[in-house]
Order: C-alpha cells, then structure tokens, then sequence
C-alpha cells in the first residue's frame, strides 16, 4: 500500500561466507575469553598460595613450640606414673645407684670423666625408671620453663628437650657434686633455654628426681668457650648444678653457664608443680591473632564476584 509506513520484517539471508566470519569471530571471543578467565584464575591461586605460605610461616613456631610443650608434657607425665607406683625400696635402690655413679665420677676427677664419658659403664640405665630416658625434670618458674632431662645431650634430645652432660654428676644432690643440664635455645620450634639469659644471680631452680624436689639457687653466671670446662669442674665439698646453653644468641661460638648451689626446698614447692602447657598459651595467642586477618583476607579474594561472561548479546 503506497504510504504505508509499517518496517519490512523479512529475515536477512547471510550468504556462506557471512556465516562462516560469524563463526570465527564467534571462536576468536571465546577464546580470548577462556584465557582471560585462565589468567585471573591463576593470578587468584597465586595470591592464595602466597597467603597459605606466609600463614604457615607464621603459625609453624607458635604451633611447633606448643606441640613440643605437649610432647614434654606426656614425658613428665608419663615419668610421675612411673615413679608414683614405686616403692620406698624402689627409691632407695634407684638413689644409691645414682650416689655410687657420682662417687666413681668424683674418684675419677672431673676432667678424666668429662673427656671420657664412657669409662663408667651403665649410666643409661640408672635414673630411668619410665625406660624413656627420662632422669627427672628442671622447673624454671622465672622464664616459665619445665622441662623433661633425658640422658645424654644428643642432637635428637636437645631438639625437643633438657639432657644432662654425661660425665658430670647426675642432679641427685650430695657433697662433692657437679651436675650439668643442657638445652638450646633460639630454635623455631621449641623455647626450652631460649631465656635463660634472664636468669640472675639469687633466683632459684627445681629439679625433681623421682620422689625428690632439690632446688638450687643462682651464684654464677658466666659466659666461656667450649673449651673452657673448668667451671663445671667438682668442687670439694659443694653440691652444684649448672644450666648451659649457647651464646650469643644466633651464633653460638660461646656457652652461658648458670649455675646454683643447693638450699632447703620450701615445703610448698614440695608438692607444686609448674604447668609447661601454661607457659605455651601467649605464643598460640599471637598466631591466631596474626593468622585471622591473613584468613578473612584470604576468605575475600576467594569469595570475590567473578566478572561475568559477555554473551554475544548487547542492551538495546
């Protein structure tokens, strides 16, 4: 009809060719399109795995020390089980066979024995009433420190725990004694002496030994070489124990030796005994204050709306 103004619906025939370019074009944005999703997809793994990293970082000492604490815990817990079903005889038997080892050690001298901690035969076996090595344990409660003392000081006893210097005399007590307990410190993974730096000259130390609390109060603090093992040597007539452990901090050339001499046992500390779990509680504190913002973080990138796909169609 001449004037009629209605648009001539008739659908557009597209010729071969036509078709085909559609298809291409069509390939070609979708193709762009997967690996512009694949580069945002790694970029978000990557950023991911950085903050699971640093989050590990971050917790492992915490985590690691706590475990240790554990660890220490069920050793302690494990040598009072032991000691607790024993009998006065048992104790007796157990302490003079300990008293024989200290007096052969002093008949020896203390520089024979310290550089041949072999001569005198059966020392494993006296002291360790629970067969794990256990001799007892030292209650620092100034640094927050209790700690199994295994014997020896080998490299698998010192990661985790206390171990007392073979060739000395075992922390039993008596006249003419010397004993020596060792630990590190700095590691990542467990605090043990890490603060024994902190210790001066009148602070006291505990060190229970089957059904016995012997403690020690600070005298000397000095620092030597390796070398220097005078200082750890028997006095006549004195009942020592000395902690050491290396210095400086981090580079451990030197070795920091505290040593106390015996006093009377206050009554209370007879039956008290320090909780090394506690001392573990600021260190796990601190990681999980630090570890929530990394995880909520984390949580937001993961979470982030994704920008959507363009679906070949355009708003009119």
């Amino acid at each position: 009809m001449e004037g009629n103004n209605e648009k001539d619906f008739t659908p557009k025939v597209m010729t071969v060719d036509e078709v085909r370019n559609r298809k291409r074009k069509e390939r070609e944005r979708r193709r762009k399109e997967r690996k512009a999703e694949g580069k945002r997809s790694w970029a978000t793994f990557g950023l991911t795995l950085v903050l699971l990293l640093g989050l590990a970082i971050v917790i492992y000492p915490s985590f690691s020390n706590w475990w240790n604490s554990r660890v220490q815990s069920r050793a302690m817990a494990s040598y009072d089980e032991a000691v607790s079903s024993m009998s006065e005889a048992d104790y007796s038997e157990y302490f003079e066979a300990a008293y024989a080892y200290n007096e052969a050690i002093a008949k020896l001298g203390s520089a024979t024995s310290i550089s041949n901690p072999g001569l005198i035969e059966g020392y494993s076996n006296i002291l360790n009433v629970s067969g794990t090595g256990v001799m007892g344990y030292i209650t620092i409660e100034k640094i927050g420190v209790e700690l199994p003392i295994y014997h020896g000081t080998s490299a698998s006893v010192l990661q985790i725990a206390a171990g007392h210097l073979e060739g000395t005399s075992l922390p039993v007590g008596g006249e003419s004694t010397h004993a020596v307990i060792s630990a590190h410190r700095g590691l990542p993974s467990a605090t043990l002496f890490t603060h024994l730096d902190q210790m001066e000259v009148g602070d006291t130390f505990t060190i229970t030994i089957l059904n016995e609390v012997l403690t020690y109060e600070v005298d000397q603090i000095s620092i030597i070489y390796p070398n220097e093992l005078e200082t750890i040597y028997i006095e006549d007539g004195q009942d020592y124990v000395t902690l050491m452990t290396c210095t400086p901090y981090g580079i451990n050339t030197q070795r920091l030796m505290v040593r106390g001499h015996r006093i009377e046992t206050e009554a209370a500390k007879k039956t008290i005994k320090v909780t090394a779990e506690a001392y573990k509680i600021d260190t796990i504190l601190v990681s999980v204050c630090v570890a929530i913002p990394m995880v909520i973080i984390l949580f937001i990138i993961v979470s982030l709306p994704r920008k959507k796909k363009y679906d070949g169609h355009r708003k009119p």
